[in-house]
């Protein structure tokens, strides 16, 4: 084979590899998108079950007022019941992938009860997701603090 035959080779080779990691990128976007909304779905529905299959055993969310909260914790408020959503329901969603890694950002309105309080607020927030043997997993959350009311 010659010279001008193996550059062509590898030039295939390179476009087949780029359009796999495009396509693959698309799929992994698409799965970590509705993996993160059956999440915001399941934090309204106090579903411990469906986040403890996403969330990563060592997951930890950092709220913008400082506070940190392993899975453990998420889990454990879901499952008491003190957290009475009217809406849990995030827009602007947009999901980057680098390789093994995905990240969320979204602008999330929570609006209920904590304890009979009631809470009614937007916020920023990053949630990183990182790609396991089993799948893709919720590993570490950032949220900014509640936004100023709009008039």
């Amino acid at each position: 084979m010659g010279l001008f035959s193996l550059r062509l080779l590898a030039l295939g080779i390179l476009v087949t590899m780029a359009v796999n990691t495009v396509a693959a990128s698309a799929d992994d976007e698409r799965i970590v998108a509705d993996l993160d909304t059956q999440y915001q779905a399941a934090v309204k529905a106090n579903d411990a079950l469906t986040m403890d299959r996403i969330l990563a055993d060592d997951f930890v969310l950092v709220t913008g007022s400082g506070k940190v909260y392993s899975k453990a914790d998420l889990l454990n408020e879901a499952r008491s019941g003190s957290v009475v959503y009217e809406h849990q329901e995030d827009t602007d969603q947009i999901v980057r992938v680098w390789g093994n890694t995905a990240v969320v950002t979204a602008k999330l309105w929570e609006k209920g009860t904590d304890s009979g309080k009631p809470f009614d607020y937007t916020l920023w927030f990053s949630d990183t997701y990182v790609r396991t043997p089993a799948g893709w997993r919720y590993v570490f959350g950032q949220s900014s603090l509640p936004l100023p009311k709009t008039p």
